[in-house]
């Protein structure tokens, strides 16, 4: 039986297994084709997953014809840092992605990732989602399996034995490694630790991503460091989420561009990638200093019950909340969601030192951190970042786009915008509003560069041969409509999404196809079961 649909831009041009040409047939878009070369007129025919044919199909069919005139066609944007394990399993439609023409996200980033890599793959492959799915290995992750949260160098032999947990992940798909350097444990690693597991990366082809250890006073430093070990490592590396935080920081993007300018001048591959707003979002543990953090949460409490320790911690939250994730006002510390106390969500550190009775100084926000912190910490977004900054690492020709978003539950909490709004938001402000980028070179840093830098050879272009992540939007219309104040807002403008050659958005509308794969890394080895192997490959 055929497909019908009356609708003003989808008709039916066949029907599934009869004489049709394609299965899908986009009619006379406007091409953006994801190389930045100028946009051009032409159909493109779907055959399976893959775009089978492109140019002038007249008198061709299909069992669904898309009209593509007056939108612009993209291929299906790549989110090269997202944290879309959480929520993929619970919203396997990703609609937030799926609704800004996102058709990939990678996870396993800031160090932190599922272990082994195998076994939550293996899972993903048993559940039907809309998003192709890749991974990178966590190094914290990694560290904390063989050292826990120590703050201390690693020895030989547990170097070694974090060497074959990278190469195991490797073989299972992993892209490559990611750090979390500001985090825990990650920030107790020496360079030459994280060098070794980025060579052991290196042997199977994969790339080092790293949020960098400081990305406020140290930040020209942290970036040299991620030079070093891409360099020593002889591997891609990559700053990710690159932004500068702490107004007395503001304005030395130009350093670190720069400072990567020089090294690609030199040979070192070494690029970033961002998310367009200015304000970052992680947990309040962020506020507090490392050294406090090792050993765990508990670890934390006891050092804070300790009178002279929480004074030297209170110290240094006073001094992040003037001079780094504060950007020198409590009021830029607002709560995302917490566990222990819903109702925090929305509020920010001044409003919620206030409610509880104290006049509203660093001092003072500081003993609401603490108090927070004692209950667990909540996940908070920071408004300390310069719009200068951000558009000067924008235009920078080694920047891609990036979310380093989730995949919220619609509604709850109040959520960092960057997931529902990143891309709309570039192709919005950025393009269409600001003209700091043209659509085909926004378009370009949201497909072909990032599919690039890991090795997805068949995406993120639109050519025949190449996988069918197409999707159809507005530029007129397309926006990012989540604030902070509103945050779960799904972006507009985008019209029609294939994911594998399945209409996973159709007029709007989302359907209940499902087409979205697991992704693997170039080191990816397929163990193979005896029933698999047969009788001759068995040892």
């Amino acid at each position: 039986m055929c497909f019908a649909r009356l609708a003003v831009l989808l008709a039916v041009a066949g029907c599934p297994g009869g004489a049709a040409d394609f299965d899908v047939l986009i009619r006379g878009g406007r091409v953006v084709d994801g190389s930045g070369n100028p946009w051009f007129i032409a159909d493109i025919g779907v055959r399976g997953d893959t775009i089978s044919a492109m140019g002038r199909l007249d008198g061709r069919t299909a069992a669904l014809e898309i009209e593509g005139r007056g939108l612009t066609v993209v291929p299906g944007f790549i989110d090269i840092h997202s944290h879309g394990r959480r929520g993929i399993f619970e919203h396997p439609a990703a609609e937030n992605y799926i609704r800004q023409g996102v058709t990939t996200i990678l996870e396993g980033q800031d160090g932190s990732s599922p272990l082994p890599v195998g076994a939550f793959l293996e899972k993903l492959t048993r559940t039907p989602i809309a998003v192709n799915f890749g991974l990178f290995v966590g190094q914290g992750t990694i560290r904390s399996r063989v050292l826990g949260l120590e703050n201390r160098s690693a020895t030989p032999e547990e170097i070694r034995k974090m060497e074959a947990l990278v190469e195991e992940a490797m073989r299972q798909g992993a892209f490559g490694l990611s750090a979390g350097l500001f985090y825990v444990p990650g920030n107790y690693t020496p360079a030459e630790e994280i060098i070794a597991l980025a060579r052991a990366a290196a042997r199977f082809g994969g790339i080092y991503i790293a949020h960098i250890r400081d990305e406020a006073a140290n930040v020209e430093e942290s970036v040299k460091e991620t030079i070093r070990i891409g360099e020593e490592a002889k591997l891609p590396a990559q700053v990710t989420h690159h932004k500068i935080i702490g107004r007395a920081n503001w304005g030395k993007s130009a350093e670190t561009l720069r400072r990567i300018e020089e090294a690609r001048a030199r040979g070192v591959d070494v690029t970033v990638d961002q998310y367009p707003y200015t304000a970052t979002s992680t947990g309040t543990a962020a506020l507090f200093p490392q050294w406090a953090q090792e050993g765990g949460q508990a670890e934390l409490v006891k050092r804070l019950q300790d009178p002279a320790l929480r004074e030297r911690i209170r110290k240094e939250v006073v001094y992040r909340i003037l001079h780094d994730r504060g950007a020198g006002d409590p009021a830029n510390v607002v709560m995302a969601s917490c566990g222990f106390d819903p109702s925090l969500a929305g509020k920010d550190l001044a409003r919620i030192t206030r409610e509880r009775g104290r006049k509203v100084t660093a001092e003072s926000a500081a003993e609401t951190a603490i108090e927070i912190q004692l209950q667990g910490g909540c996940a908070a977004v920071y408004h300390a970042v310069s719009e200068a900054d951000v558009e000067r690492i924008l235009q920078a020709p080694f920047t891609m786009i990036a979310s380093d978003g989730e995949i919220p539950a619609f509604g709850h909490g109040a959520p960092h915008p960057r997931s529902y709004g990143t891309f709309a938001r570039v192709l919005a402000r950025y393009v269409r509003e600001r003209n700091l980028l043209r659509l085909e070179e926004a378009v370009r840093r949201m497909s072909s560069f990032p599919a690039a830098r890991l090795g997805l050879w068949d995406r993120g272009l639109l050519r025949p041969g190449m996988k069918a992540d197409i999707a159809l939007l507005d530029p007129e219309a397309v926006a990012d409509r989540a604030t902070f104040a509103e945050p779960h807002q799904y972006a507009a403008g985008v019209r029609h999404v294939l994911v594998n050659g399945k209409a996973v958005l159709l007029d709007g509308v989302l359907t209940r196809e499902r087409p979205g794969r697991v992704l693997y890394g170039p080191g990816y080895q397929r163990e193979v079961s005896p029933a698999e192997a047969g009788p001759t490959s068995r040892r």
